[in-house]
């Protein structure tokens, strides 16, 4: 059986809007304007799932997707002491650090979870819809979750999780069967708006 995953990226929150790594705040009032409008956005009782952060939760309900089970396994990269922190500020501060986390994947200089031990993470996490495949599921995840899961779909290497950008409140298709996954590129859920792209946030 062919199972389809969609994940959702959350809506725009401050720390999204400041590049700043998330806090786990809440959607800003227009995050949360544009999240509802696209509620109904998925049919009612897709077996669903959401990163355990504020944003992401708040993402879920305002989709209609109230019963999405928090997953540990969906959470976004740990980033020790940056979090909360703009990337200007720590590479003012820890410029050697941010060059090393930048180019090797499994440094983790902040002291928290290395990139391509997320990337493992999320992987085990969607291999494992193999097991006991359901026709269809939906996650609103962190967008460095979001990047995880395509980087191990295409079998990529983990330098490539920087190629790629993620938009607020965007769907990334996945499907596949026995370990193999074809990728859906991201679309919008509901019309974008100029300022609430972020390219290059951190998050």
């Amino acid at each position: 059986m062919t199972t389809r995953v969609t994940l959702v990226s959350p809506a725009t929150n401050q720390a999204l809007r400041a590049v700043r790594f998330d806090d786990d705040g809440p959607l800003d009032a227009a995050g949360g304007a544009r999240a509802a409008a696209a509620a109904g956005a998925f049919p009612s009782g897709v077996p669903s799932f959401v990163s355990p952060s504020r944003r992401c939760r708040d993402t879920a309900d305002a989709l209609g997707l109230d019963r999405a089970v928090p997953s540990p396994a969906l959470a976004g990269c740990a980033m020790g002491r940056w979090r909360g922190r703009t990337l200007d500020e720590v590479a003012a501060s820890e410029a050697e650090a941010v060059a090393r986390w930048l180019s090797d994947p499994a440094a983790a200089p902040h002291g928290g979870e290395s990139l391509r031990d997320l990337r493992l993470r999320v992987g085990a996490w969607l291999d494992s819809l193999h097991e006991a495949p359901p026709a269809r599921v939906v996650a609103v995840v962190e967008p460095d979750v979001v990047r995880a899961a395509v980087v191990h779909a295409l079998a990529a290497d983990d330098h490539a999780f920087w190629r790629l950008d993620v938009r607020p409140l965007s769907a990334t298709g996945l499907s596949g069967r026995a370990g193999r996954w074809n990728v859906q590129t991201g679309r919008p859920l509901a019309p974008s708006r100029d300022d609430d792209g972020r390219p290059g946030s951190p998050s």
